[in-house]
């Protein structure tokens, strides 16, 4: 047997031994703590603060944006849902690709989204820090980021229950909250209680397309940016207690959730504040509590949007300390980063992924404010459909082999692969208009270059590990799979 066929083997695709890999993890968080995570980890500036750029984008249609993109991203919520069902792991679709696809595909997946994920933290913080700007102009932004950032790591390092239910209070703010939104909003548009705004301001400005169908199209781009997340909860599936019930009933409960939040909270914000008066460094959500002169009310929801972006930034956090986590299981990055603490928690992957919030206050020294914010969502935003792209063709993939096999699963996208297959198309596209937007010019500049250098350091870990492979072997002390040779 030659040595790449002994490390292929060592790296390994077997879904069982990939599943045990990870073991050690807490299996304590119940549905309603998986689905709440969920929306804690999409629910955050992609609505409250990025949806701006949308509304600049798209005007009044920005509610057929946000509608097109939860179509997009229903395939993935399917694929997501019959694979972690199937093989629930905290390494969700990175371990996945590897299992369907090939080790390469697991390694840069992984890679690449934990680079999402840590650009993303620091872009929540950098929010954060534009949400208290709100009240405190004065005070440092750094001083704010240092903040956060030591209470985020705090949270991430106790046990996974506690942990489940701080975020399940920590999300039911935000939910509750908008639902007084829409309740509120609606009422202002009928005249129920208010003066009536009516239905002027969608047409007014330009009319319900001032940018066209194009405007919509792009907008879309903004809407995908801001449905990531879903992807955490296929993650949970290695904590949950109940993975193949609580994983695909909290996917479909959190998508439908978000699709009503966006587009009801989206259409009800262009019908009280005129389009075109929306600024990118306020919350479009604030905006409408000031036009309508409740100030106070301003001030509840800037609390709400907040706490909004450090729970999702919590979240990110949570998500990728466990994809370092998984990585380091299986022999991707040094062992230390797999190691779990008393409680069942990865602590080292969890610090190691906390590096993006240092880097926030670098880019908040150099860069405006909302600059920094929409620098860093455009490098991240490569990463979310690179990630959910190769979640569909993993997919794919798993349904072939899982029906050549003749295996059972849980059967959840109608259509099967072809429903996959759309989806593809659908995000590829997407993916080719960042080009055309500006804030995410960058996406495609630094997405190709980020994928030769994951391969060139996927090809360079392959060699190091066969050498090491077979010097262990010579001696005695082959090392089991999950053991990292870096």
């Amino acid at each position: 047997m030659s040595e790449q066929v002994q490390i292929d083997d060592l790296l390994g695709q077997e879904p069982a031994a990939a599943v045990q890999r990870e073991a050690g993890l807490h299996r304590q968080l119940s549905t309603r703590q998986v689905a709440m995570i969920g929306l804690g980890s999409t629910i955050g500036t992609g609505l409250f603060l990025g949806s701006a750029i949308s509304v600049k984008l798209a005007g009044p249609s920005v509610v057929l944006s946000f509608l097109i993109g939860a179509i997009i991203a229903l395939p993935v919520m399917w694929a997501l849902a019959e694979m972690s069902a199937a093989h629930p792991t905290a390494g969700a679709f990175g371990v996945h690709a590897q299992m369907y696809l090939n080790p390469w595909a697991g390694f840069a997946v992984r890679y690449t989204y934990w680079l999402c994920l840590v650009i993303v933290v620091g872009s929540e913080v950098v929010a954060a820090a534009i949400y208290c700007q709100y009240w405190f102009p004065h005070v440092p932004v750094l001083l704010w980021i240092a903040a956060f950032s030591v209470a985020m790591i705090y949270l991430n390092t106790l046990s996974i229950d506690n942990f489940g239910a701080i975020e399940f209070w920590f999300a039911m703010i935000k939910v509750v909250t908008i639902v007084v939104f829409l309740v509120l909003g609606t009422s202002l548009l009928l005249g129920f209680g208010f003066p009536r705004i009516g239905a002027a301001n969608y047409t007014a400005h330009g009319g319900f397309f001032p940018g066209g169908w194009s405007g919509v199209g792009l907008g879309v781009v903004m809407a995908i940016f801001s449905y990531l997340g879903l992807e955490i909860m296929a993650a949970t599936a290695g904590e949950a207690a109940d993975p193949q019930v609580a994983v695909p009933r909290a996917l479909r409960r959190t998508l439908l959730t978000l699709m009503i939040f966006y587009v009801a909270g989206l259409g009800i914000v262009v019908g009280i504040v005129p389009w075109n008066r929306i600024d990118l460094g306020q919350s479009p959500f604030v905006r409408v509590f000031e036009t309508v002169g409740i100030p106070a009310a301003g001030h509840i929801m800037n609390f709400v949007v907040l706490s909004a972006a450090l729970s999702s930034a919590t979240c990110n956090l949570y998500f990728g300390g466990r994809l370092l986590f998984s990585l380091a299981r299986g022999g991707y990055a040094p062992a230390a980063l797999g190691r779990l603490n008393k409680r069942g928690m990865p602590t080292s992957a969890v610090f190691a992924s906390s590096i993006g919030m240092f880097a926030a206050m670098m880019l908040a020294q150099q860069l405006q404010n909302t600059k920094a914010f929409e620098y860093m969502i455009g490098v991240a935003f490569f990463g979310g459909p690179f990630v959910w792209i190769m979640t569909l063709i993993t997919h794919i993939g798993f349904r072939q082999k899982m029906g050549r096999a003749g295996q059972t699963f849980l059967r959840i996208a109608p259509g099967g692969s072809w429903s996959s297959t759309l989806g593809l198309v659908a995000l590829l596209a997407v993916l080719i208009s960042t080009w055309w937007v500006p804030s995410f010019h960058v996406t495609l500049l630094a997405g190709p270059p980020w994928l030769a250098f994951i391969t060139a350091c996927y090809f360079l870990f392959r060699r190091a590990a066969n050498r090491n492979f077979a010097n262990a072997e010579k001696q005695g002390r082959v090392q089991a799979p999950g053991h990292s040779f870096l």
